[in-house]
C-alpha cells in the first residue's frame, strides 16, 4: 500500500512540474509582460529597471526554477490587470468555484445514479424512456446553451430565479459561502443545474450499462438461486459492484466540473475562478492564467489520487493481484 501511494505521489510531482512548465512557457511566448506593465509610453530606462525586478534578465531555466519555488508557496506574482496578488484574487475566487462545483457533483450523483439503476431496473417503463431521452438532451445541448435557456425560463418568463450573481454570502473566516442566505441558495440553483447535467447524464448511462453487466453475471444468478430477495440482489451484490468503476468517473468528472466551470460562470456571471480566468485572457494577463491553469492541475492531480485509493479500497482484486505479484 505505502509503494502505491509514493508511486502515485512521485507521478503527480511529475505532472505538476509538466504543468507548471507549459504554465511559465506563457511568460515568454505570450507578449511582453513588461510593455503589459508600463504600457507603450515607457522609457528604456524605466523597462530595464522592471525587467529586473521580475528577474526577466536571468536564463531561461533559472526563471522556471524560481517560478516552481514560489509556486509551490502559493505566490505567483502580480496581476498585470488589476496590479493585485495573483494569490489574493485566487483565495477571494476560489470558495465561489468549489461550492458552485461540489454542489453540481453532489447533484449529478444524487440524480444520477438512482436514475441509472431505475433505467437499469425497469428498462421498458415509461419513465426509463423519459430519462433516456433527456440524457440525450444533455449530452447533445452545449453548457452555455443550456444555461441560456434556463434563465429565459425561470428567470426572465417565471421571474423565480436570479439570472446572475452569487446573491448575498457569509464570511466564514477567508470563506466565504452562499449556503446560509435565502438569495445565496436561489442563485445556485440555476448554475449547479447548468453545470451538472451533463455529468448527471453521464453517471446515470454508466450506472445503467454496468448494471446491466453485473446482473448478467453468475453470481447474480446463484444468489437468485439462493432466495435472496430481488431488494438485495439489486442493491447490495449490483450495486456495489456497479460503483467500482462508477467512483473512478465521478473522481475525475469532478476534476473536469472545477476545471470547465469557465463557461457556466461566464453565462452566470458568477464571481469564480473560471470568470477570473475569462477576463484574464482578454487582456492577456499571464500571472492569473497561469496560477489558473497549475491551481487546476493541482485539483486533478489531489482527486486522481483519491480516486485512485479509493479504488484500491474499494476492488479487492487490485489488492490480491499486488500481493501475488510481490510474491
Amino acid at each position: 500500500m505505502l509503494a502505491f501511494v509514493l508511486r502515485r505521489i512521485a507521478q503527480a510531482v511529475l505532472v505538476m512540474l509538466a504543468v507548471g512548465f507549459i504554465a511559465f512557457s506563457l511568460f515568454t511566448f505570450v507578449g511582453d509582460p513588461v510593455l503589459f506593465m508600463l504600457g507603450q509610453d515607457a522609457t528604456p530606462e524605466d523597462r530595464v529597471r522592471v525587467t529586473k525586478l521580475l528577474g526577466l534578465d536571468e536564463p531561461f531555466y533559472v526563471q522556471y526554477a524560481k517560478f516552481v519555488v514560489r509556486a509551490m508557496h502559493g505566490d505567483f506574482g502580480l496581476s498585470l490587470r488589476q496590479v493585485q496578488p495573483v494569490s489574493r484574487l485566487i483565495v477571494e475566487r476560489l470558495p465561489a468555484t468549489l461550492e458552485l462545483s461540489f454542489v453540481a457533483a453532489l447533484l449529478a450523483l444524487l440524480a444520477g445514479i438512482p436514475m441509472g439503476v431505475y433505467t437499469a431496473l425497469k428498462r421498458r417503463s415509461w419513465l426509463s424512456q423519459v430519462f433516456l431521452a433527456a440524457s440525450l438532451i444533455g449530452v447533445s445541448l452545449p453548457t452555455f446553451l443550456i444555461g441560456i435557456l434556463l434563465i429565459l425560463v425561470f428567470a426572465v418568463l417565471l421571474g423565480w430565479l436570479p439570472s446572475f450573481g452569487r446573491g448575498d454570502t457569509v464570511a466564514i473566516g477567508w470563506w466565504t459561502t452562499g449556503l446560509l442566505t435565502s438569495s445565496g441558495l436561489k442563485s445556485l440553483i440555476l448554475p449547479s443545474i447548468t453545470l451538472g447535467l451533463f455529468q448527471i447524464t453521464l453517471i446515470m448511462r454508466l450506472v445503467r450499462s454496468e448494471m446491466l453487466e453485473v446482473l448478467r453475471t453468475d453470481y447474480i444468478r446463484f444468489a437468485r438461486a439462493r432466495g435472496l430477495s430481488d431488494r438485495a440482489v439489486h442493491f447490495k451484490h449490483a450495486l456495489k459492484n456497479t460503483l467500482v468503476p462508477v467512483i473512478t468517473v465521478a473522481g475525475l468528472q469532478l476534476g473536469a466540473i472545477i476545471a470547465f466551470a469557465i463557461i457556466t460562470e461566464t453565462v452566470f456571471q458568477w464571481p469564480g475562478m473560471g470568470l477570473l480566468f475569462i477576463q484574464a485572457v482578454t487582456v492577456a494577463d499571464i500571472p492569473v492564467m497561469a496560477a489558473y491553469l497549475c491551481l487546476v492541475a493541482l485539483f486533478f492531480v489531489v482527486i486522481n489520487l483519491v480516486v485512485d485509493l479509493l479504488y484500491y479500497a474499494v476492488d479487492p482484486r487490485l489488492r490480491l493481484d499486488r500481493a501475488v505479484a510481490a510474491h
